[in-house]
This record gives structure tokens, sequence and C-alpha cells, in this order.
């Protein structure tokens, strides 16, 4: 190229929830900002994650020079142990996020291969043509940055996900002089956070939750059951805290919070005074009235702490009569309906349940900025450019009609969604250009390898139609039926004429045995393939249903 120029390209969290990932290319060098995964809605029968269709940066591997996280959250970091097989570069993030990434990768035994470097904010990190400052940012988790990137036509900003919180847990505010520093020097395009853009107003601190946790945890009759997100270390610290403060000690349990708590510990970021922690084995016959026990299952994953803890089926807890259970955490959509089956479990038990609600006193806040947040951070910045991201389209459209009524924006706003590249080039101009492969990859979490569309559609198909099993005994040297054929059936046929829609199907099974040549009867695979039409056409004719048949033939 004569004039360098700089592509965007969107990989994952541009019209979704989840699956975070923007390449950046200038020349023949490209960064990736984060690698992250989505959980699947309820149509992806028997997937467990969904994560970035990377097939760009695979066609372009040898240019790929690095992976620069934000931060420590799944939406963020959780596909990297998926990718790393075909895009095995080094990987940059915070002393936190990093702890975290470790722990993954060494659960897939892939940390022996990983290359991973540790920035902190201040520092900068020079890769190729790209020069990239990591700023300090507010979030619901710790050592989260932004990325300022110097790039050969000017410096791009992407934001990660954010909050401008002036009093937060750990006494390390917004970084809003850095923001306003390269507001002055002059930013090409700034890639902003759009989760909260439907909420008026600022985003309380996470301080707020102080107040109305204490007030709960002391009119507690008796012991206290607090969830949130495992990484939310500030909030952890909280309960820590205030449960010293009136007399109780604390318990962990589920196994990402504990993971998380001996890792924040173990890199200082986590105050946990001595004696003031109940061994698991204990937790059972501890006095509950000096008891609160932190778990995780904040969404009632099925497996969780929190959500075997509500059917009265964990092994280090149970939930009595009178015990206050505290959900500080967020109920994300498309969770709606388990979390309140799970509600629903403890108040069978007479337990004290606490959850998100509109009170004045809140007990979770969120780590997103809101309305207000993002016009500052707008003003602070004032890009040539400005592209929404982290976000469903309407939150991306709002977050871009917030930006042009506020009129911070010098040029252009961009309207993105995954794999729609923008071309910044040397003379200032910014262009959209041709879609590159971008989409969702499905993985079963049981190991590394991907879904096929095919799978799914089966499983679907199952669900919806059932499975009929023809079996049939015949004598392999007269090609003969020995006995009258059966049929079994799952999800099929739950009308009351299946019987005899079965005793017809038996009769189809015959005729078409009868009606084969001797030839044909002794080559099983041509047998089951004319019993499995016949009866399908069967099927289809008198249910309207395509069920899968899968013909058995049991040889004499």
């Amino acid at each position: 190229m004569s004039q360098p120029s700089l592509w965007a390209i969107p990989l994952g969290g541009l019209g979704e929830f989840g699956m975070n990932m923007l390449a950046l290319r200038t020349g023949d060098d490209i960064i990736v900002i984060d690698a992250g995964l989505m959980f699947p809605e309820q149509e992806l029968l028997g997937v467990d994650i969904v994560i970035p269709d990377i097939t760009y940066l695979k066609q372009n591997k040898r240019m790929v020079r690095a992976i620069v996280l934000t931060h420590a959250h799944e939406d963020h970091i959780g596909a990297i142990p998926y990718i790393l097989a075909d895009l095995n570069v080094p990987i940059y993030g915070t002393e936190f996020t990093l702890a975290i990434v470790r722990k993954k990768l060494e659960e897939h035994a892939l940390l022996d291969k990983a290359k991973l470097h540790q920035v902190k904010a201040g520092e900068t990190t020079v890769l190729g043509p790209f020069s990239i400052e990591y700023l300090h940012v507010t979030h619901s988790t710790i050592d989260c940055v932004a990325l300022a990137v110097r790039t050969p036509v000017g410096v791009i900003i992407h934001t990660g996900d954010f909050k401008i919180d002036h009093t937060p847990v750990d006494d390390k505010p917004f970084d809003m002089h850095a923001f306003a520093r390269y507001g002055q020097e002059g930013v090409l395009a700034l890639f902003s956070d759009s989760t909260n853009v439907e909420r008026p107003g600022f985003t309380p601190s996470e301080r707020a939750v102080v107040v109305r946790l204490e007030e709960l945890f002391r009119a507690a009759p008796a012991k206290v059951l607090v969830s949130c997100f495992a990484s939310s270390v500030h909030r952890v610290q909280q309960v820590i805290d205030i449960a010293r403060m009136v007399g109780r000690k604390i318990g962990f349990v589920g196994r990402s919070m504990v993971d998380n708590v001996e890792i924040a510990h173990g890199l200082g970021k986590l105050r946990v005074p001595d004696g003031s922690v109940v061994r698991p084995q204990d937790i059972r016959t501890f006095d509950p009235q000096k008891l609160v026990v932190l778990a995780s299952g904040t969404q009632a994953e099925p497996m969780s702490a929190l959500s075997r803890i509500a059917v009265d089926n964990h092994r280090l807890l149970s939930i009595a009569e009178n015990d206050t259970v505290i959900l500080s955490s967020r109920i994300i959509p498309g969770n709606e309906k388990a979390i309140f089956r799970m509600i629903d479990h403890f108040f069978r038990r007479r337990v004290l349940v606490y959850y998100e609600g509109g009170r004045s006193a809140p007990i979770h806040v969120s780590g997103h900025a809101s309305q207000e947040e993002m016009k500052i951070l707008l003003q602070l910045v004032r890009p040539k450019y400005f592209v929404p991201v982290h976000g469903e389209y309407r939150q991306l459209f709002r977050h871009s009609a917030l930006a042009e009524q506020l009129g911070a924006v010098g040029s252009q706003i961009f309207l993105l969604e995954s794999g729609q590249p923008v071309e910044f080039t040397a003379d200032g101009g910014a262009h959209r250009r041709e879609p590159v492969t971008a989409g969702r990859v499905l993985v079963d979490s049981g190991s590394l390898e991907e879904i096929e569309e095919v799978v799914i559609r089966d499983r679907r198909h199952l669900s919806e139609d059932g499975v009929v099993v023809p079996i049939m005994v015949i004598n392999k040297h007269t090609g003969r039926m020995e006995t009258a054929p059966e049929i079994v059936t799952r999800g099929f046929l739950p009308s009351e004429d299946g019987a005899e829609i079965l005793t017809q199907a038996r009769e189809i099974i015959l005729r078409t045995i009868e009606q084969s040549t001797q030839e044909e009867k002794t080559d099983w695979s041509v047998i089951k393939e004319k019993v499995r039409q016949d009866l399908k056409r069967f099927l289809n004719k008198q249910t309207a249903k395509r069920p899968l048949i899968l013909p058995v033939i049991l040889e004499v």
C-alpha cells in the first residue's frame, strides 16, 4: 500500500451481547482486541458456548501480532482456549485478567503453549506499527483497561467495558485525565461500550450497595447467603467487610467463586482477615446467626452452587426457613425464567429472598456506563469518527443517536454489525468496506471441537418430531421375517390413534420386505433404506411429522 490505512474489523459483539472481538489491521499487521464467548439461546440444543468465527484471522494468520485483552469477563476472554489451536499468538492483559486466563488454559491443558504478557495501566506496548497505552477504567471487576492505540493514520480508543465510578472500592477511580489528554491531542475514532445506553442518568458507584447489604445482614434472623458474579471482586470484598462489621464469618461455595477468591487473594487484590473464613466442610454445622456464605450461580445455571442449594441438593450447605438469600447481580435477559424458577424454590422453603428491583438503596449496581457517563466520555475524547460497540442493534443505534444529539463527533458515526469493516485512510477519510466472514461457532465445552450446523438441525428435528426405531428379525439365509416387526418410538405419536398408526406401520414394513427381491433381502443396507423411505412417506402422510427413522435388523 502506497498510503497507510487502518481497517477496523468487528468479528463479534456488535448486534449481539457477548463474543466481543475486534481486529485492527494496517498493512500486513493485525492486532485483536478481546476474544469473548456468548452463552447459547435455548434453540441451540445441547450447545454449551458460542464463540466468534475467526476465519478472517486464520486466512491472515501470519499477520496477527497479538491478542490484547481489556478485562477478565467471559464475554471478552472466554473464547481464548478454543481459538488458541488456530491462533497461538502472544496475549497481553493486566495481572488479574491474565490470572483468570491462566486458570482457563490450565483446565484445557494449554498453558504450556500460551505466550502471556502482563501489562498495567499507564504502560505502553509496541506491536509492529501499533503502540498501545493502557488506560485505567472502572467496571464491575478489577484490573480493567481501555486501549489507546496509536496507528500510522491516527489514534484509536477502545473503551472495553466501563462506567465512571468516582468512589470505587479499591480507591482507583476512572482515569478521566488520560482520556482528556488524548482528546486534546486528537482522536481518529472512538469505539465505546453501548450496553446501558437505554438507562438515563449515571450508574451508581459500587459503594452504593453497602447501605442496603449492611441493613439486610443486621436484620437477618439466621444465616445469610449472598450470590454475585464470581468475577465481581469489589462486591466480594464488600460482603467480606460487611460480614466482619456485623460480627459474622464468611464461607465460599461454588467452583468459580472459590477459584476467583483464591486468585484475587493470591494477587493481593482481595483482603480476607485472618480467622474470618469458615472452612467448606464446617459450613453446614456452623452457627447460622454468625454466618454469611458467598455462592456462585446468579444466573441459575443448572449445576451451579445456587441452583443446587435452592433444591436442597448441595453437599456443603442447606437452606432453612428464615434464612436470607440476596441475589446481588443483574438478571441477564434470556435467563429470567430459570432465575425466577430458582427464586420460587427458595420461597417454597420460606426463605427471605432479595433480588434486583426498584428499591432506593440497591443490592446490585451495574458495571456499565449510563447515558450521562457516555456523554462525558464523548465530550472528553471528541473523536473524528465514532463506532458504538458491545450491544444489540437497538443499543448501538441509540448510542449513535446520543452521540449525534451531543454533537461531540467531528465527522461521521459508523453503525456497524459483526463482519462489517471500516477503513480509515491517511487523508483522514473513512469508508465502509466489503463484509468479511463473521458469525458464530458452536462449541460443546466438554471438548474443544465445534458443533456443525447439521448436528443442531438433527437435534432440533429430534426435539420436534421424535425418533422411530423399527426392529426387524430376518433370517439371513432366506431373507424371511422370523417374527412380526417391533416399532419403538420416542417423542412421537402422543395422539389417541397412535396404536392404530403403529399397527399400519408394521404392515408397511412387512409389505416392503415381501415385495423386495431375493438379492435385496440379503443386503441389509438396501432393506434398511427401503423400510426407512416407505415409513417416512406413510408417517408424514398420516401425522404431518417427519420423525428420525432408524431401522434396526437383527440376524438369525
